[in-house]
């Protein structure tokens, strides 16, 4: 057969042929895309700009390479700080969301856009971004990218404590991840560690403990979900600071280190804060435990930040007062600044106080008030304070002479003595008790 039968066979067919056919469309459309791509990483955002419009431009129909040029220009204008131009390009980038790209392309680069864009710090231009794309998620039935973007929306909410707000966006989280019973739907169980996170966060903020205890130990419990790692980061350290109110150092401390091995993992900066609320809570339940000696906390031990806490768990488990206070006043933005640690301050300078007093009268049965207050370097008053708090939690067996100004000990062994005597006495008096009772019912 020659070429003229193939004609005839083409015809039969229903071939057309146009001035440039679809796929020559497509090369051109593709070339032009790059063209514009290049001018973007050399840096002349103008030029790429109009190269990224031409490729909308040259579409004879909504495309592919129209949804990522525009992709592009929404990102080129947010770098230039052109909102009112992002946010149309963006809003003609959505108009392809129905039919104009795959799902799966649409979830892929609106996910990468959110996360581009939720870096600003400009609130306005985030709540127009957040909630353009749930507008047109409306139609499209993409639940994940809607719950994405709900989280994203929270995280702003929290951000600017615009509580009724973000408790009103978590409810509609919350509905869409329980069953039909209205019970927590267990197989997501990733979503409702996300959702839990920001609820915690926002419970902490509020010092609502009630709440927040019961939304930590609920997180605990979900053993179905992988999370990122981040998430179980905000979990622990929340929890972290809720044992601390309650005064549970120990199970802070536990906290703190899951905390800090989360936000390890996945490289965020709060590991450094959570290792230096880890060395607190160490030292508030007065443990001789060097948190350093754990392999994941190794490396940061000489890091700027934490130096500074290293320094005062090792005055701390000297029980070297003047050595604890200098390093307090040499590193006070590293310790003093923070608004946590600067709450307990106080509580470890006690605890210091507490060891050097308690090594400090062990010899005497009768020692100065004036004379402790020169070795403490704190106040007679202050001196005073701590010695009925200790003669109360028992660790002090004596009395204060406020008339003469000193602490009266007591030998315990003599005290045991006395209290054994009193014992046997009160024994001896029921026990005569016991028989005037018998003999008048025998009467």
């Amino acid at each position: 057969a020659g070429w003229g039968a193939m004609d005839d066979d083409m015809e039969d067919y229903g071939f057309e042929y146009s001035d440039e056919e679809p796929e020559e469309e497509d090369v051109d459309i593709e070339n032009q895309y790059y063209h514009a791509k290049e001018s973007l990483e050399n840096g002349d955002h103008a030029a790429a700009l109009e190269g990224f419009a031409a490729v909308v431009d040259m579409q004879s129909a909504k495309g592919e390479w129209g949804f990522k040029a525009l992709k592009q220009a929404v990102k080129i204008r947010y770098k230039m700080g052109q909102c009112g131009e992002m946010m149309e390009a963006y809003r003609d980038m959505l108009g392809y969301i129905k039919s104009a790209v795959t799902r799966n392309d649409a979830e892929k680069k609106l996910n990468s856009l959110l996360d581009y864009v939720s870096s600003s710090t400009h609130v306005e231009l985030l709540q127009q971004f957040y909630d353009t794309t749930l507008g047109a998620l409306e139609n499209t039935k993409n639940d994940r990218l809607w719950f994405k973007t709900n989280l994203k929306l929270c995280e702003l909410y929290f951000q600017t404590k615009d509580f009724p707000r973000l408790t009103k966006t978590l409810k509609s989280l919350h509905r869409a991840c329980k069953r039909e019973d209205g019970t927590d739907d267990v197989k997501k169980g990733t979503q409702l560690l996300e959702i839990y996170a920001i609820e915690i966060q926002m419970y902490t903020e509020q010092k609502n403990n009630k709440k927040l205890k019961e939304l930590y130990h609920r997180a605990l419990t979900i053993k179905s979900a992988i999370p990122h790692p981040r998430i179980l980061g905000i979990i622990r350290e929340s929890g972290g600071k809720m044992h601390m109110t309650e005064r549970s150092f120990r199970e802070a401390a536990t906290d703190f280190f899951e905390a800090f091995k989360a936000y390890d993992e996945a490289a965020i900066g709060r590991r450094i804060l959570c290792l230096k609320y880890l060395v607190l809570a160490n030292m508030l339940m007065e443990s001789e435990v060097d948190p350093f000696d754990a392999q994941e906390a190794k490396p940061y031990k000489n890091d700027p930040e934490v130096l500074a806490m290293t320094n005062l768990i090792e005055a701390y488990q000297k029980n070297e007062i003047n050595a604890f206070e200098d390093v307090l006043r040499t590193n006070r933005k590293a310790i003093m600044d923070d608004a946590f640690i600067r709450d307990y301050i106080e509580d470890l300078l006690k605890n210091v106080r507490t060891q050097v007093l308690l090594k400090l009268i062990k010899p005497y049965t009768r020692i100065c008030l004036p004379f402790i207050s020169k070795e403490l370097n704190v106040p007679e008053q202050d001196v005073e304070a701590l010695l009925v708090s200790l003669i109360l939690d028992n660790r002090i067996v004596g009395h204060i002479d406020q008339v003469n100004q000193l602490l009266e000990l007591s030998d315990p062994r003599r005290q045991n003595v006395k209290k054994y005597v009193e014992v046997d006495h009160w024994a001896k008096h029921l026990k005569s008790l016991h028989k005037a009772v018998v003999s008048r019912f025998k009467a």
